[in-house]
């Protein structure tokens, strides 16, 4: 299965709120910046002053090349083109049937190349819940290196989640992007 970007619009909004279908499930994607239920309101402002020729966010979704279906969805944002940095946010590969066939690792893959290949960006950072052990793979597959781990950082029901803070450089990807 082979995927493409697109930039998220309005129309993807109610495949994303179905896929969105707990609290905790909309922590773990995008941590504690929306609220549950997702509303197309919230939405809305997350697409504000984003996919625009200099925004400091670019937010993605996730289209199987071969059926044009919506399948997930990626963002890459606090853009800072002096320091030449940006985060790598929301990953969700939506769709059940897609899971397991190396999505994920292709998503990461699109973002990372605009990320370093169009936007000429020096460090490209990510935040994963440690309990998370297949999305970490996926990105130590990509060359990320765990910088540190935040202790407790989301109190989800009653129970404290840590956060694996991740990063790639782009001396690294240069490196490994002939060997993906």
């Amino acid at each position: 299965m082979t995927v493409e970007l697109r930039f998220f619009e309005r129309r993807d909004f109610h495949q994303l709120m179905e896929w969105v279908d707990s609290p905790e499930f909309l922590m773990q994607w995008a941590g504690p910046s929306f609220s549950f239920p997702l509303t197309e309101k919230q939405l809305d402002d997350y697409l504000e002053d984003s996919n625009l020729d200099r925004s400091e966010k670019y937010i993605y979704s996730v289209i199987q090349k071969d059926t044009g279906k919506l399948i997930g969805h990626i963002s890459l944002v606090h853009i800072d083109r002096y320091n030449r940095s940006g985060r790598i946010g929301r990953v969700l590969v939506g769709d059940p049937k897609a899971r397991g066939n190396r999505v994920g690792r292709q998503m990461v893959q699109s973002v990372l190349k605009i990320a370093f290949e169009e936007l000429h960006l020096h460090r490209v950072s990510l935040g994963v819940f440690d309990f998370n052990k297949p999305a970490i793979t996926c990105y130590e597959n990509l060359g990320f290196q765990k910088e540190g781990l935040l202790r407790d950082t989301a109190l989800v029901n009653g129970s404290y989640w840590n956060l694996w803070e991740m990063s790639l450089l782009e001396g690294e990807w240069e490196q490994l992007k002939g060997e993906i």
